[in-house]
């Protein structure tokens, strides 16, 4: 798929500079927004209308939306014979681990600092760039809006490609930022 129409979104960001206006853009070109905990609420606040990924899946299972290949007709056929809709835009960022360990807090403190579901869900979209866009940082949104601006709401397989690529690069540096502190501590 050259281009990727953006139409379902999955947010779910640490950092929320810059997110209230992209999830704005976003829903005024027709995209659903789900999301999870403190940006759920953070964009109910904005007064955006957004969908709890429990509601849309009985249960805070998302990967399944998230790895479905759209050019794969078993993944598609699995899809609805599930009732899951595909996501086509993962927005997340990550606990900012650095800042905790900038605190000085012990080590059982700054470990519950570690973000789980954020890369796990960064490597799942970032892998299956084919299908999907992902978004790690705040400072991505405004190149993002551009592209969809540029391609009636899609975005290139360019494009993605060389998101994942940032996205796997941050997951890697986050990852080895840890690593060391536990190996220190």
């Amino acid at each position: 798929m050259d281009f990727l129409p953006i139409r379902r979104a999955l947010l779910s960001v640490t950092h929320k500079d810059g997110l209230a206006e992209f999830a704005t853009f976003l829903h005024a070109n027709g995209v659903e927004l789900v999301s999870t905990g403190g940006t759920l609420k953070f964009l109910e606040n904005a007064g955006l209308p957004v969908t709890a990924v429990s509601d849309v899946t009985g249960f805070p299972e998302i990967h399944g939306g998230i790895l479905a290949d759209k050019d794969n007709p078993e993944h598609l056929a699995v899809l609805k014979e599930k009732g899951i809709k595909a996501f086509d835009l993962i927005c997340v960022n990550l606990y900012d681990f650095e800042s905790a360990l900038a605190k000085g807090l012990k080590p059982r403190e700054a470990i519950e600092e570690i973000d789980i579901g954020g890369p796990c869900m960064l490597r799942a979209a970032s892998k299956n760039f084919h299908s999907i866009l992902v978004l790690s940082d705040p400072d991505t949104y405004a190149e993002a809006t551009a592209e969809l601006k540029a391609n009636d709401m899609s975005v290139s397989l360019p494009f993605r490609q060389r998101m994942a690529a940032r996205t796997f690069a941050k997951t890697s540096r986050y990852d080895a930022m840890i690593a060391e502190y536990l190996t220190k501590n």
